[in-house]
């Protein structure tokens, strides 16, 4: 399944459900240029991605996000997507609402006790500024969130509420056993990623990026796809593009510049792979995203 979107009001699936205004599975096969512009939620925004690499603004702070992480955002906090794009990848999202005038973040619906509840509020809130976790074990309770909805067999309604509930203590716990969220995440993988954008015109080869830390080929490649969706080389195609998107928005640099620059072949080389992997062409991008720098 590429997509599934319920929206609270149009989807018969939450109509039992009014706390949950949204609940998506999404599969993005190019960037799509705004499609994810920084908004302040006004309700809780709970993200996990299943594949790719996903650049995110929350709350000013820029944050990278890659399989297997959980961002949340809870009320009155700023998301979207890095220029406002939504990248390639695959992601759940669900979207709760909360009572008004309510000191807690989990409503009537939650079967926690009112001790639960305020113990998951101030974790959350305390946790706030650092929004990301590893996360794996959400992928199963979103999953089977998504086969209750969709199902709706006998006790659904019970169940999707346990779930959720599940959930929260799920990510709760993991704030405390991160000490304060903080992630682990392999240094050695965000020192090569440094490197490969210092001299992206270099024509990079797996063994190569594999000898900068330390690994063979086969371990390497296998690492970097557990962490990023991607094969080193379609990685580092990304890397590529994200960083000709930063150019392009630059007028005084030459597009046949920012492809060298960037490590393609050719100016043609650049446009058909940019146009693959957004849509647009690097001409219609610049048309569409100049800056004044």
């Amino acid at each position: 399944m590429n997509q599934l979107i319920l929206q609270q009001g149009l989807s018969k699936e939450l109509a039992d459900f009014p706390h949950i205004l949204e609940f998506v599975h999404k599969k993005n096969n190019t960037i799509q240029l705004n499609s994810f512009s920084s908004n302040v939620c006004d309700c809780i925004c709970l993200y996990y991605i299943l594949e790719g690499k996903f650049t995110w603004i929350i709350d000013s702070m820029e944050h990278t996000l890659y399989p297997g992480d959980f961002a949340i955002v809870l009320p009155r906090q700023c998301i979207g997507g890095q220029s406002g794009i939504m990248n390639i990848g695959a992601l759940f999202w669900i979207k709760i609402s909360i009572e008004d005038h309510s000191k807690l973040l989990l409503g009537k619906w939650s079967g926690l006790t009112k001790k639960e509840k305020i113990s998951v509020n101030q974790i959350l809130m305390l946790n706030k500024e650092q929004p990301v976790l590893k996360l794996k074990e959400a992928h199963t309770l979103m999953q089977n969130l998504q086969t209750e909805l969709l199902n709706e067999e006998v006790g659904f309604y019970t169940r999707i509420n346990q779930l959720l509930d599940e959930l929260f203590v799920l990510i709760s716990r993991q704030f405390i056993r991160q000490n304060n969220s903080r992630r682990d995440f392999p240094q050695n993988f965000l020192k090569l990623e440094q490197t490969l954008r210092q001299n992206l015109a270099h024509q990079w080869t797996v063994e190569e990026m594999a000898t900068l830390i330390g690994m063979g080929t086969t371990a390497f490649t296998e690492k970097v796809k557990n962490y990023s969706g991607f094969s080193p080389l379609n990685y580092l195609i990304m890397i590529r593009i994200a960083e000709a998107t930063k150019l392009l928005k630059k007028n005084q640099v030459n597009v046949t510049e920012i492809a060298l620059n960037t490590g393609f072949y050719s100016s043609q080389h650049f446009s058909t792979t940019f146009k693959k992997l957004t849509g647009y062409t690097p001409t219609e991008f610049r048309k569409n995203n100049t800056t004044d720098q």
